[in-house]
């Protein structure tokens, strides 16, 4: 592991001020087109993907320091979902936003993570084939679409 001198803290941002940040994230899941009229239709047998997408996304926020080692904890202000339907996707996109020393990009990313797996989650037996497999289902372009540091 390069020079052999292996940082295994957290990184110390005491001295770091705390300002305004917001990240947002987006991630696609790509659905058969009977599920995702399915989903407009209302007819999910667990019930509505994406009420629960989001407040699987907003607890996985809140809980993103517990998640990935190296996080600090952050006082959350503010998680915002949206959902946009395609013929065969679905778009989701994770907006959060804290008062902090320290960003929001994996809090933000962990948000529409859970969120995507959590639609997957309620509409699997939709999109299994014979053999029980999924072989269009998929979760794709997770990332980082916008960061601000200071005043939003």
């Amino acid at each position: 592991m390069g020079d052999g001198n292996l940082n295994m803290g957290m990184v110390d941002i005491s001295k770091k001020d705390v300002i305004e940040r917001i990240a947002e994230a987006e991630g696609q899941i790509h659905l058969l087109p009977d599920t995702i009229e399915k989903i407009r239709q209302g007819e999910i047998q667990k019930g509505d993907p994406f009420k629960v997408a989001e407040i699987a996304g907003m607890l996985s926020v809140k809980k993103t320091h517990l998640l990935i080692p190296h996080c600090h904890p952050i006082p959350i202000e503010s998680v915002r979902f949206d959902f946009q339907l395609f013929e065969s996707s679905v778009i989701v996109r994770c907006t959060v936003k804290a008062r902090a020393k320290t960003g929001v990009e994996m809090e933000a990313l962990i948000g529409v993570s859970m969120a995507l797996n959590t639609i997957w989650d309620m509409v699997k037996y939709l999109e299994k084939d014979e053999e029980g497999q999924y072989p269009t289902t998929k979760i794709t372009d997770i990332r980082v679409i916008r960061k601000v540091k200071g005043s939003y």
